[in-house]
């Protein structure tokens, strides 16, 4: 097996990791996690990190390896620190609060917009315009950010809508007389 661009995920302490065929189960202070990988990857865990090995330098085994590496990283980092995405909202009238667990908004339509968290995800408004969603599976999460502002995507006229923090929206000239 090859050992060309190896690049081990260091493991902390609370976190124990359980590798078996095609799969590998991580559970640490904030919860658990477990993946499928390929089968032609190799994965070990030596001293404290876990080492991916592929068996060629074929191209998509370099693919895999580099695939499989980073999402073993991100399920240590999310089982310890956990990931999150912050919105924010823009234009008048528009905000989100709290109903529960789910998350309420306001976004110029007749009717507000509900949407639930999934299994794993935390809402969090800490002002009306401003939403955090928060998880330790930074693909959950992610697609969570990005189902929310599919709701009202900012538009380019104005820059009304959802947008991720720190954002930039390319506005454009309006009509000219």
């Amino acid at each position: 097996m090859s050992r060309i661009g190896r690049k081990p995920v260091t493991v902390p302490d609370a976190v124990s990791i359980e590798i078996g065929t095609g799969t590998i189960a991580v559970k640490g202070p904030k919860g658990k996690l477990n993946q499928s990988f390929s089968q032609d990857m190799a994965v070990a865990q030596e001293d404290g990190t876990i080492v991916v090995t592929r068996p060629t330098d074929r191209g998509e085994h370099r693919a895999l390896h580099g695939l499989t590496r980073s999402l073993i990283a991100n399920m240590v980092e999310g089982v310890t620190d956990g990931f999150e995405k912050r919105l924010e909202i823009q234009g008048v009238g528009y905000r989100a609060n709290l109903k529960g667990k789910n998350l309420e908004l306001a976004l110029g339509f007749s009717h507000p917009v509900s949407i639930a968290a999934p299994e794993g995800i935390e809402f969090e408004v800490p002002q009306p315009t401003e939403i955090i969603v928060r998880g330790i599976d930074k693909q959950l999460v992610g697609q969570v950010a990005a189902d929310i502002r599919k709701r009202r995507k900012p538009e380019p006229y104005k820059g009304k809508g959802i947008r991720y923090k720190g954002e930039q929206v390319l506005r454009k000239v309006g009509k000219r007389a």
